[in-house]
């Protein structure tokens, strides 16, 4: 077993009785531990991580930062420090709220959420079309273009998305095409995670539903999005596009490194195996 493997190991051990600790004992003191109930906000029981911030706020104010104006001002409007929010869509795929207006070209989602304090990148600035601040960027970090955003989606293909608006501003067009052209010269701003072709006949050899602990949502889930590529997903949670990497190995999308292996058997999948980079879930299909 290697040093990181035999770190992260402890660490989930450690953590878990952490946790253990703190649910079934309540809380500690210098005279020792006291039971306690759980506490409850307006009926509701408080978010087992509390002081940090419920998921389901999280999840939803990067969701909303997608496209619906109204639901972001609304909880930026209750808790504002949702505009710095950031989340895991699963396997390490993290977009934070701005990254997510970023990447579909919403400038004005983006406006409002840099407003209220949320923090820029280099995708904000290529969205938006600042050619100078994109510029100043690759100065200082050469090489940065190739870099990607959440979901894998490249830095060319945030300023592309941008013009995609029907009410894009003609400054605004000038001003995001000047930073394509820039990036087109410039290279390596559009290499998109590679994946193997697959016919619809291959892609069901995959298809179904993968049980990996015996609790109700303990699931995988794969099937096809409605844009057709392969996906995969907790039962109930959003799923994740997959890159064929080779005849049974596929990744996730925005997490390169994690490989998931499925076992076949006369030409059907009959389990898989998450890689991260070492096992550490096993499903079997159902």
């Amino acid at each position: 077993m290697n040093n990181i493997t035999s770190q992260r190991r402890r660490f989930i051990k450690s953590s878990a009785f952490g946790l253990i600790g703190i649910t079934a004992f309540g809380y500690s003191s210098a005279q020792g531990t006291a039971a306690m109930s759980p506490a409850v906000i307006n009926g509701e029981p408080l978010f087992y991580r509390y002081p940090s911030m419920n998921d389901d706020m999280v999840s939803s104010i990067v969701g909303a930062s997608h496209g619906n104006f109204d639901k972001v001002e609304e909880l930026v409007g209750l808790r504002p420090e949702l505009a710095g929010a950031a989340w895991d869509w699963g396997f390490g795929d993290w977009e934070t709220a701005l990254g997510a207006a970023s990447h579909v070209g919403r400038r004005d989602i983006a406006e409002f959420l840099i407003s209220n304090g949320a923090r820029p990148d280099i995708f904000t600035f290529t969205m938006m079309g600042m050619l100078k601040s994109v510029q100043e960027l690759f100065e200082t970090v050469p090489g940065i273009q190739s870099h990607t955003g959440p979901h894998g989606i490249t830095l060319l293909q945030h300023a592309k998305n941008r013009l995609e608006a029907k009410d894009i501003p003609a400054s605004d067009r000038d001003n995001v095409n000047k930073v394509i052209n820039y990036l087109t010269v410039l290279g390596n701003a559009d290499v998109k995670p590679k994946s193997l072709e697959m016919a619809d006949e291959e892609k069901k050899k995959f298809f179904g539903e993968y049980r990996f602990g015996a609790g109700d949502g303990e699931i995988f889930v794969v099937d096809q999005h409605r844009l057709v590529f392969l996906q995969l997903g907790r039962k109930g949670s959003s799923p994740r596009k997959l890159n064929k990497v080779d005849e049974s190995t596929f990744s996730p999308a925005g997490a390169a490194s994690v490989k998931i292996i499925f076992k076949m058997n006369n030409d059907k999948a009959i389990s898989l195996s998450v890689h991260e980079p070492e096992p550490l879930v096993v499903a079997a299909r159902i």
